[in-house]
């Protein structure tokens, strides 16, 4: 064939299928160069299994006997697909079929409208029914089976004429090891004008299902995210990694592959130190303290955050408790439960209660980490509303261009992309509940006055247009950051400071918590082992530690200590932290032997000559009020 006409059939594919389809037909042989070179190797894989394009082949139909076997032995996979398959029935199912099959290209799930799902099953789309090549010629998910790449096929580009009004986009879906679990699809009936954008959708899908297929399959070891560029973590396109307990590479996914620059059969096996150059507890400990770990490599820096530390990596003895007897649980007040041991707290905490029952917003400020929704959780299940929505979002968690969209809501089509239906904003999703706005200082100014005028209306209307709805919320913000000084930068509202400032609230860091001991023995209970107990020794230097990661360090500091107990341990000891964790504790003084005892004897003889003032003594010993207040509990002086 000429290039110049090479050229122009490949311009218009699905013409150059159909000039193809009437030489083979006609010739009795499939003409080379009309094709797509993908597809021409699919054609001749269709011939060669025996199929003839225009055949009926309502004999072939290969289905499975047992169809609900057949969806168990695959539940795994359907579970953690459906909320994409949902996701995509809701934006296209009335102009086409969602897919899912399995690695052998068999249907196991079908969703769509009534009008396209119900003549669909005359041409055998159903599930469990084959969709291989071998049964059904050139098609999405059965060239996906094979080529083990994303596939687009539109209309005449289907081997079989009796599918060739179909326009299919499907793409192969991998597990933590890299093998086929299954294909993703979408049928839509006509010519699909914009195949790439397709295909781009269908792909993120995949993405955020093999996401949660790795997470799912190695829920028992340590996932860390990874990318070159912090803003991809949380995303599809991010790095996951699966490690054991001594940071050995148990699984990565394709996409870690690709930015590491190395296929999986040079990554797993390997520790993460040999391929990153930072050690399982180094990297661990800096993700518990910032979130993120900013990490150098020799082929450039990599983002990395922990996305799940299991309570156990060791399998465990069921802990046998006395049967319970029926008396009221002790601090069973929300309020109670999370400001137990803190006086201050408490009382800031009941009028914060108060204020929401009269329609008065609070704002709660804390360090990163201080356990603001946690608070508002607490404020919420302490009011009338409990029984209702507590609807959070995280203002600095959304991109600029998406947060007025996802508080207000918008109508069908108020903008290119927006999703079939509209959507529901979070306002009206917390409608006669509680909305929890957090980190409400990163909101941009441009959207700080349409924030007020919803406030202040107590309405609002979607992007688009629309009715407004009335409003009953009660409202709850957060910030870690100085707004009187924003608002003095001109960065931050003045007016929407004072209506958002109704009670403040000031959440104390754990270094700054009086009740340390207490706390741990909270946080032990709520990892559902409230039969475990921290060596006293080792209570006094956590306690005099600084927590730069505040609770979400704690917490994760004692999910590594479980971890690493014995089955037939009860006792937390230095035995059970991190090396880096403990070169951290090294650093400050150690509360054994004759040091505990000096300890104790130059706070008693500072508080003596302070005539027993706390704050006094406190300064004097260049200490805070409250490490002074936990060292005297620890060592029972009163």
């Amino acid at each position: 064939m000429a290039p110049r006409l090479r050229q122009d059939l490949i311009s218009d594919p699905v013409q150059a299928a159909r000039i193809a389809r009437e030489r083979l037909q006609a010739e009795g042989e499939l003409p080379s160069g009309y094709l797509r070179d993908e597809i021409e190797a699919s054609w001749r894989r269709s011939l060669e299994a025996g199929l003839d394009c225009s055949g009926d082949h309502g004999d072939i139909i290969d289905e499975v006997p047992d169809l609900k076997a057949f969806k168990e032995q695959h539940e795994l996979l359907v579970q953690v697909a459906m909320p994409e398959i949902e996701q995509l029935t809701h934006q296209f199912g009335d102009q086409g079929l969602i897919m899912l099959a399995n690695a052998d290209a068999r249907i196991l799930a079908l969703e769509g409208s009534d009008h396209l799902i119900t003549p669909s099953r005359q041409l055998a789309l159903r599930q469990g029914v084959s969709w291989s090549e071998a049964n059904r010629g050139t098609n999405a998910v059965g060239t996906a089976v094979i080529e083990h790449r994303p596939v687009l096929i539109n209309e005449e580009e289907h081997f079989l004429d009796k599918v060739a009004h179909f326009s299919c986009t499907a793409s192969p879906l991998f597990d933590a090891d890299g093998h086929l679990m299954g294909v993703l699809d979408l049928t839509r009936v006509g010519h699909n004008s914009q195949p790439q954008d397709t295909l781009g959708v269908i792909q993120l899908a995949a993405r955020n299902i093999e996401g949660r297929l790795f997470t799912s399959q190695y829920q028992n070891r340590i996932v860390l995210a990874f990318h070159t560029r912090q803003q991809y973590l949380r995303s599809a396109w991010q790095g996951l990694v699966a490690l054991d307990e001594e940071g050995r590479l148990l699984a990565i996914n394709e996409q870690g592959c690709q930015l590491l620059g190395r296929g999986r059969e040079l990554i797993v096996g390997k520790t993460i130190d040999e391929l990153v150059g930072q050690s399982v507890g180094l990297l661990l400990s800096t993700c518990m303290r910032q979130r993120i770990a900013s990490v150098q490599t020799r082929s450039g820096e990599l983002y990395c955050e922990l996305l799940q530390f299991p309570n156990r990596l060791l399998p465990v003895a069921p802990v046998v408790r006395p049967p319970s007897v029926s008396s009221p649980l002790p601090n069973s007040d929300p309020l109670e439960r999370f400001a137990t041991g803190e006086p201050r707290l408490q009382r800031a905490m009941r009028m914060a209660a108060k204020a929401m029952k009269q329609d008065i917003p609070v704002l709660l400020s804390g360090e990163t980490g201080s356990g603001k929704e946690v608070a508002a959780k607490a404020l919420h299940d302490a009011g009338e509303r409990k029984e209702k929505s507590f609807v959070a979002v995280n203002c600095a968690a959304i991109p600029e261009g998406l947060i007025e969209s996802e508080l207000f809501g918008y109508r069908e089509g108020a903008f290119t992309g927006s999703r079939k239906g509209g959507m529901v904003g979070r306002f009206q999703q917390a409608n006669g509940g509680t909305l929890f706005l957090d980190e409400i200082g990163d909101m941009p100014l441009s959207l700080q006055a349409r924030l007020l005028r919803v406030l202040q209306e107590r309405k609002v209307a979607p992007l688009g247009g629309g009715e407004e709805v009335t409003l009953d919320i009660a409202l709850i913000g957060a910030t870690h950051r100085d707004l009187k000084q924003m608002v003095a930068e001109g960065r931050f509202r003045e007016d929407l400071y004072y209506r958002l400032n109704g009670v403040c609230v000031r959440l104390p860091a754990v270094r700054e918590r009086q009740d340390f001991a207490g706390l741990c023995e909270r946080l032990l209970k709520h990892l559902g082992r409230a039969d475990v107990a921290i060596e006293p020794d080792l209570q006094i230097r956590l306690a005099d530690y600084s927590w730069p990661g505040n609770f979400r360090q704690l917490e994760t500091v004692l999910k590594v200590a479980l971890a690493f107990m014995e089955t037939d341990e009860s006792v937390l000891t230095e035995e059970h932290l991190s090396d880096d964790f403990l070169d951290e504790l090294d650093s400050l003084p150690a509360g054994k032997g004759t040091l505990q005892e000096t300890q104790e004897a130059l706070i008693r003889e500072t508080l003596s000559q302070h005539d027993g003032k706390v704050a006094a003594a406190a300064k004097a010993l260049g200490i805070s009020r409250a490490t002074l207040y936990r060292r005297m509990k620890v060592l029972g002086i009163e």
